[in-house]
């Protein structure tokens, strides 16, 4: 060993001995890298499993909030037609939100989320933000019962735009149609003519849409033609409403009127 230590004689015989014995080396430590590999690929799967929930639980969140995001940008939406509807209107309005809609047959009623301490009253109009859709026929402290224009109880005077022919726009039971009564045969009418509020009664606003003449039916053997409206209100979809005032601002005048008068 001492002269192999100093004159390097047995550098070929360790040469070969490596040889034989790196086999013998690569066999032994053939389990250890096993198990390496083994404890690895468990913990990347154990990594990737946790990392496929957390995703999974991240997507389910982000959807939700999405959905959500979607839901206040169409109720925004809607509350901007109502805002631009109001000036139309010139009118005292308040926004209300649906809550309640009757489900009976040929009933056409909705609860709204407004009552007495909005100052609510009976015979009060309701309007969407494309037409007339009822009036309140009943008023709790904290909810308010619409009738729509559909159901078969309701009459609204109306006249033609065209050509401010009047006549009573009444509920058909169906979500979708009115009849428009009162007019003769040979009254001057046509598809499409727009349909819009009277005022006559002092209930409703004048001048608001209420619907456009969908089919006319003339039968020599009646008086009257047979004239279906399709309502201009989106009675099955619209979630906010506006409860209007009509007149407050005109009996607001008469009441200072007759103030002044007193004085």
């Amino acid at each position: 060993m001492i002269v192999d230590y100093h004159h390097d004689h047995l550098k070929k015989v360790r040469s070969a001995l490596t040889v034989i014995v790196y086999p013998l080396q690569y066999v032994v430590n053939v389990p250890v890298e096993a198990a390496n590999w083994i404890s690895t690929s468990l913990m990347t799967r154990s990594r990737l499993l946790e990392e496929n929930e957390r995703l999974k639980q991240e997507h389910l969140l982000y959807s939700s909030k999405l959905q959500r995001y979607e839901i206040l940008e169409a109720e925004n939406h809607r509350l901007r037609q109502l805002l631009e509807s109001s000036f139309r209107l010139n009118d005292k309005v308040l926004v209300a939100e649906l809550v309640a809609v009757e489900l009976q047959t040929f009933r056409r009623q909705v609860v709204i989320n407004k009552g007495k301490r909005e100052g609510a009253y009976d015979g009060q109009p309701i309007v969407d933000a494309t037409g007339i859709m009822g009036q309140i026929i009943h008023v709790g402290p904290f909810s308010s019962t619409v009738l729509l224009i559909t159901d078969p109880n309701h009459a609204l005077p109306v006249q033609v735009n065209r050509n401010g022919l009047r006549a009573i726009a009444v509920g058909s039971g169906q979500s979708d149609m009115l009849y428009l009564e009162h007019l003769p045969n040979n009254a001057d009418i046509r598809k499409g003519d727009l349909i819009i509020s009277s005022g006559l009664g002092r209930r409703f606003p004048a001048g608001y849409p209420v619907g456009q003449i969908e089919k006319i039916t003339l039968d020599p053997g009646e008086s009257f033609a047979k004239v279906i409206i399709k309502p201009s209100a989106q009675l099955s979809q619209s979630r906010e409403v506006l409860m209007v005032w009509p007149y407050e601002h005109i009996n607001a005048l008469n009441d200072e009127t007759n103030e002044i008068a007193k004085q």
